[in-house]
């Protein structure tokens, strides 16, 4: 019992460099979404279906949960980052519209295939401290998305938006890499057997009522968040900003929404998850605001405050999923994931259709004050969240 509760540290920064590596190359498509505006001709709203199509297969997570519950599926998060690097490597060589669609929904499909199992993989790894293994996950994730606008803009400024290609070898490697530290790793025995006498049926309607709390909270900032994250370097570009300065802005809101999730999760541990998940209701919404009012020397350091309210509730959400007491655990996860794709897939078409319509800058202000809702919502939640 004693080791079923100790934090495996080797294992959990196992899992999370993994994470990281993945996520740096899914996380090429926003810096370079101005570039691809201009080459390919198209409209915010086309533009934001790319991302629904990159997002598209989550639809299956449910599907992939329900494989990770009784099959081993370690080998899925070695193999993905090398199908997720040659995918993404190609968007600049995209001849048209269609096949940048295509590549996208590959990457789509590995994205699936690495996600759903590796957060259950993290909770069997992280004992009784479930809020610091996903911190630990989720610093990796959007550590990536610091770190891949600044190496996909720099592989654009050596070798032309037609020549990322050339990243795809480091790509390989890191598949390389992850076979030789993940592959002993056996964590799904476990609940492989737990699994086998529960219906489905029965775990959905256990874990619901925590679903549609979420799926409500999700909702209230997935507007925000897309405008903050995916539209980003667009809304900067439109601002008058160059290529790299709009790039850079995405980084630093990634960046600090790293040490955000780093925090949030090992906070909420000890605080609660309501309280920490109010917080970031409160400071979110305030902050875009100001974002929208400040230039100059002053954008840079509020992008850094901005980011660490804004991706903090991920790993609290993630902890609060995977708590939930269940026979289905990744199937669970698959569940929540799909929730999240589907809305945060619409919020982000409406944002291109919005802006589009009325102008990114009018965008902006009415996701700031959707994003207030949230509020409501995490009063209503049961206390001991």
């Amino acid at each position: 019992m004693e080791e079923k509760n100790r934090f495996q540290s080797i294992n959990a920064v196992t899992i999370s460099i993994a994470h990281l590596l993945h996520d740096i190359y899914s996380s090429f498509l926003a810096p370079i979404l101005p570039l691809l505006i201009e080459k390919l001709s198209i409209s915010y709203a086309s533009a934001g279906f790319l991302t629904v199509a990159q997002r598209l297969p989550s639809l299956l997570n449910p599907v992939i949960g329900l494989v990770a519950d009784k099959f081993s599926v370690r080998y899925f998060i070695i193999v993905t980052p090398s199908i997720t690097a040659i995918s993404m490597s190609l968007l600049g060589v995209a001849p048209n519209y269609y096949v940048l669609v295509g590549l996208l929904f590959i990457m789509g499909i590995s994205a699936t295939l690495f996600h759903v199992p590796a957060p259950v993989m993290m909770k069997r790894v992280s004992g009784n401290r479930i809020g610091m293994g996903m911190s630990f996950f989720m610093f990796a994730g959007e550590s990536a998305r610091t770190i891949g606008p600044l190496i996909i803009l720099g592989a654009v400024s050596l070798w032309g938006l037609e020549g990322t290609y050339k990243l795809i070898p480091i790509g390989l490697a890191c598949s390389l890499i992850l076979f030789v530290r993940i592959r002993n790793i056996r964590i799904s025995d476990e609940f492989n057997r737990e699994s086998s006498e529960i219906s489905i049926t029965s775990t959905m309607k256990k874990v619901m009522p925590t679903f549609k709390t979420l799926a409500a909270f999700t909702f209230s900032r997935a507007l925000m968040r897309g405008a903050l994250t995916i539209f980003l370097p667009v809304y900067m570009s439109s601002k008058g900003a160059s290529i790299w300065m709009a790039g850079v802005s995405l980084s630093v809101v990634q960046l600090s929404g790293a040490a955000g999730t780093i925090f949030s999760g090992t906070i909420s541990d000890r605080i609660g998850r309501k309280t920490t998940l109010m917080v970031t209701a409160i400071f979110s919404p305030v902050l875009m605001w100001l974002f929208m009012m400040v230039e100059g020397v002053l954008l840079f350091p509020l992008l850094l405050i901005m980011g660490l309210f804004l991706l903090a509730p991920m790993p609290v959400m993630l902890a609060t999923v995977n708590e939930l007491k269940n026979e289905h655990p990744a199937f669970v996860n698959g569940i929540y994931m799909m929730i999240n794709f589907v809305i945060n897939s619409a919020a982000i078409m409406l944002i291109g259709f919005m802006g589009d319509k009325i102008g990114l800058e009018i965008t902006y202000k009415i996701s700031a004050i959707v994003a207030l809702s949230a509020i409501p919502i995490i009063l209503r939640m049961k206390p001991e969240l």
